[in-house]
């Protein structure tokens, strides 16, 4: 199988990775971070500029028709610069749920006002209690004559408090853990009837915890059909795990990298401390973990992601083998850095919390590995039967 990059997505590359560089230097994101907003209104109005926030929609609302191996393209660099602005719940996660359940009117409506930056959306769907199931939903959405009151809390809403507009996951009918009963509507962040508890993450990123206190919704603002909106949720948070593990593996690029370039200036007794054969193998294990991790995300992205059993496989798959592979490399990156890969001073530790926190964001190892045994033994069984 050819893995080589088109013209196209070369030259994507190099402009993402030019942009990067030219604007995300190391002393430039640690005062967007530590600004009240944490993001840069600037940056975000130069990816629609660069058409970066297109990508991955339509040519026939203006996007650049783009395929998961151009989104990979992005993410990836993104990762290596560590980029905090809302791109992934944006433009991916709340984009991919409008293109996937909006009515005509509805994505051209949208769609192309996010592709010119002047609209950005979130999805609200985590909660408390539902830990990584996305059916586990309380929130609720009462009909009340051509309107829906709607009442519940979201928890850890990424980019919200950068927000426009919030998709708000709320049940319509069944009970809490029901897969039937859900469904999507749109609304806007500055309603009467939505709060918004804004607070960076540990990574330095920024969620909001959301509350909804009798928010008054007309039909109009339902996204997709009523009842149905668990499939696509499903469908579009796993296309967002492929690119959360593309900004993964942009970061333990980074970090293997860095990691081999400080050992081999590191001196200790007269002579670097990548000399030490035991610090060698270190080194090439991080390596080969970075390596696989990159296959398996290279087989997600070629699965057939319109099957749906094919595309859960391949995604746990890849989930859970890069959740390994950001536990061993990120870990070892601060041992062998020793102290000064704790402080806050030097990237290594930044790079760390990031990866860590993509390692449980949309399900950690332990959540995907059973998804991926659980379907397998069911595909076994169809076999058998």
């Amino acid at each position: 199988m050819n893995f080589d990059f088109t013209e196209e997505q070369t030259l994507l590359d190099n402009m993402v990775t030019s942009f990067v560089r030219d604007n995300y230097d190391w002393e430039t994101r640690c005062s967007i971070v530590k600004t009240e907003e944490g993001w840069k209104h600037e940056n975000w109005s130069q990816f629609a500029e660069l058409g970066l926030l297109g990508v991955p929609f339509s040519e026939e609302h203006g996007g650049l028709g783009g395929s998961p191996t151009d989104l990979m393209i992005v993410m990836e660099q993104f990762g290596k610069g560590l980029v905090v602005e809302p791109y992934l719940p944006s433009v991916i996660l709340a984009g991919g749920l409008i293109t996937n359940l909006g009515s005509k009117e509805q994505t051209n409506e949208i769609v192309p006002k996010i592709i010119s930056g002047d609209r950005r959306y979130v999805f609200a769907y985590a909660e408390h209690q539902s830990r990584f199931d996305l059916f586990d939903v309380k929130t609720s959405a009462v009909k009340d004559g051509d309107n829906y009151v709607v009442n519940g809390f979201k928890s850890v809403v990424f980019g919200a408090g950068a927000a426009t507009h919030v998709i708000i996951a709320a049940r319509t009918s069944g009970d809490q853990r029901s897969k039937k009963g859900i469904t999507l509507f749109i609304a806007e962040t500055g309603s009467q009837g939505i709060t918004l508890q804004n607070y960076p993450t540990i990574d330095e990123y920024r969620a909001s915890e959301v509350i909804i206190e009798n928010l008054i919704l007309s039909k109009d603002s339902i996204l997709g059909d009523i009842d149905e909106a668990y499939d696509a949720i499903e469908e579009e948070i796993d296309k967002s795990t492929i690119a959360a593990c593309a900004e993964a593996l942009g970061i333990l690029e980074v970090l293997k990298d860095t990691t081999t370039d400080y050992c081999k200036n590191r001196k200790q007794f007269g002579q670097p401390i990548s000399k030490n054969q035991v610090i060698q193998f270190r080194l090439v294990d991080m390596m080969m973990e970075y390596e696989q991790a990159k296959s398996i995300l290279y087989m997600a992205i070629t699965s057939d992601l319109s099957d749906p059993i094919e595309r859960r496989k391949a995604v746990s798959a890849l989930k859970s083998r890069m959740g390994q592979a950001i536990k061993f490399v990120g870990e070892n990156a601060i041992q062998l850095h020793g102290g000064m890969g704790m402080t806050e001073e030097y990237m290594v530790s930044h790079y760390f919390k990031r990866a860590t926190m993509i390692g449980v964001l949309f399900g950690n190892v332990d959540y995907h590995m059973k998804r991926f045994i659980d379907l397998t033994q069911s595909n076994i069984e169809k076999l058998e039967n």
